[in-house]
């Protein structure tokens, strides 16, 4: 079975109030969040999840806030000897803006995304704004997207699942590393969100869902399962990720630590 190194490459930021990340925890907090694509390395395909910002804000208070550097997506594929016609396969966590707004440079991928997602990026809701079908009109002409109506498996070794927590089609990717099963969320959170505070555990809470969410409970209890099921969890905009090369489970448990 393959096993896989998982690259967290910068490529963009937000800066807003903490409380979009965490659900009636830590409102009014200035919160500065790295924007990933994440760079699957192992097996006979060049395998993204995610693809970032097409011009992202590189500045040095940024990169200072998130303790890592802010690539474009050229050169955050470069590192790793990459071009963007060499991607075999995209995979989406969901189609908010911030997460696909480079597909169209990757003209060779297979792109796979829930069927709900392409939904909502047609026809979003007026409450979701982030929604923006123009980043991938391109590729939807070129046929290259594979839209899935559930858990899937991808490749050997990396596995799609459905995790409606953050967006209707939002879908968790389990990736099999040496270091054991390693899940990269398909919600937007940060690591306190699977491990929070001490005044949030004493309200016997185990997890916060994220800020933006379709339905509190269920983001919560399928939050909770996404926690039992992995050995490394990939929260996906952690700012500790900023600075690595590669993502271990050693890497996981200092942030905890921290």
């Amino acid at each position: 079975m393959a096993k896989y190194l998982i690259h967290p490459i910068v490529m963009g930021t937000k800066v807003f109030d903490k409380g979009m990340m965490t659900h009636q925890h830590d409102y009014g907090k200035p919160y500065t969040i790295p924007i990933y694509s994440w760079y699957l390395e192992g097996g006979d395909k060049k395998i993204l999840v995610d693809t970032g910002e097409m011009a992202p804000i590189q500045s040095d208070d940024r990169e200072k806030a998130i303790g890592g550097r802010i690539y474009t997506f050229e050169e955050g594929l470069k590192r790793w000897g990459l071009t963007p016609t060499d991607i075999d396969i995209v995979i989406h966590t969901h189609l908010h803006n911030d997460h696909c707004e480079n597909d169209y440079k990757c003209e060779n991928a297979v792109i796979y995304v829930h069927e709900k997602e392409m939904a909502r990026i047609h026809d979003p809701h007026p409450l979701d704004f982030r929604y923006l079908e123009d980043f991938i009109e391109d590729v939807e002409e070129n046929g290259q997207i594979q839209s899935l109506s559930g858990d899937t498996k991808i490749t050997d070794g990396i596995e799609m699942i459905h995790t409606p927590i953050h967006t209707d089609g939002g879908m968790t990717i389990m990736v099999d590393t040496p270091d054991g099963k390693a899940a990269i969320t398909g919600f937007c959170v940060i690591m306190e969100n699977f491990f929070p505070p001490k005044e949030i555990r004493a309200m016997e809470m185990s997890v916060i869902p994220p800020g933006t969410h379709v339905n509190t409970y269920e983001a919560y209890d399928t939050m909770v399962k996404v926690k039992g099921a992995a050995d490394i969890l990939l929260p996906l905009h952690e700012p500790a990720f900023a600075g690595m090369e590669v993502v271990t489970a050693t890497s996981m448990e200092e942030i905890r630590k921290e």
